[in-house]
């Protein structure tokens, strides 16, 4: 099945983000460290995500806040974010096509790199405050 539409709207976004959030609770890697640490909370995380990726892609500005805080103590490493960047490259790519998928996955890299970034560099600095 070829993807047909472009990432549009908040339906769009809802069917991204549910979509992908489904594949990470599921996955081996990911699964363990997300469920641990948003346990219960799904639908506030869920929609906190619906918020954000509504105001990177749509520019309908819904999300307020920080979003690398959360992940500064969480175990995680290059690993998880290549598994996070196949995961959420794959459900783009069978979802959706145009110009705003491309951007969704271009702008998915450059967080999972400067949060790579961050988290070396906290690892390295600890007494440094985030």
């Amino acid at each position: 099945m070829q993807a047909q539409n472009d990432i549009l709207s908040l339906t769009d976004i809802k069917l991204l983000v549910d979509t992908f959030y489904e594949r990470i609770q599921k996955d081996g890697l990911l699964g363990p460290i997300f469920n641990e640490r948003i346990k219960d909370n799904w639908p506030e995380h869920l929609d906190k995500m619906y918020r954000f990726w509504q105001t990177v892609l749509l520019e309908e500005y819904t999300y307020g806040g920080r979003p690398f805080p959360p992940h500064a103590q969480m175990p995680i490493d290059e690993q998880h974010f290549d598994q996070w960047l196949a995961l959420f490259t794959k459900t783009v790519d069978e979802l959706f096509t145009g110009d705003k998928a491309v951007e969704a996955k271009w702008r998915a890299n450059k967080m999972a790199t400067m949060f790579q970034s961050k988290l070396a560099y906290l690892k390295n600095n600890p007494f440094n405050i985030v």
